[in-house]
């Protein structure tokens, strides 16, 4: 995986599919989720995510309750302790953690509390969700971060265009 490829060329097509989401958001397509969900499948085929990481390397998921509780668990750690070594509150509120790259991605780019990891890391990029109107923008977002997405939304501006 060539991050630095993706990179140039998120930004080389950061206007033009920043514009192709807000076509969408306004044309709301029928049978969204299904086209979402087909190339999702098929890029996912393709892609492999430990060949890449990026999203562990350079963004922070949400931590519900559930989350710090279920990673704290897996480290033998309390809650609160958890919280206080590896998480901060944003500017929406939010846990999210202190410092990226995750504290948890190792030097392979495996997660060392994949089993526990919170919900946010389970269901990223999130392009297989239902209801994919409702998180364009943040799939337009995830186009930066993740190569995958970026491969999804060429291919679904050939079938929706």
């Amino acid at each position: 995986m060539d991050l630095a490829k993706h990179n140039q060329l998120a930004q080389t097509r950061k206007k033009e599919n920043q514009a192709f989401y807000q076509k969408l958001k306004r044309s709301k397509p029928k049978k969204l989720d299904d086209v979402f969900h087909a190339v999702h499948d098929e890029v996912f085929e393709e892609v492999d995510c430990l060949s890449c990481a990026n999203c562990c390397k350079t963004t922070s998921p949400i931590f519900y309750q559930r989350d710090i509780e279920r990673v704290a668990k897996r480290l033998r750690m309390k809650p609160g302790d958890f919280i206080d070594m590896y998480l901060r509150i944003d500017e929406d509120k939010d846990y999210v953690l202190k410092t990226a790259p995750c504290p948890f991605l190792g030097a392979d780019n495996y997660c060392s509390v994949y089993e526990d990891r919170p919900t946010a890391c389970r269901e990223y990029p999130h392009t297989d969700r239902k209801k994919m109107e409702q998180i364009l923008d943040l799939t337009y977002r995830n186009t930066l971060v993740c190569p995958a997405v970026l491969e999804m939304t060429e291919r679904i501006k050939k079938i929706l265009g």
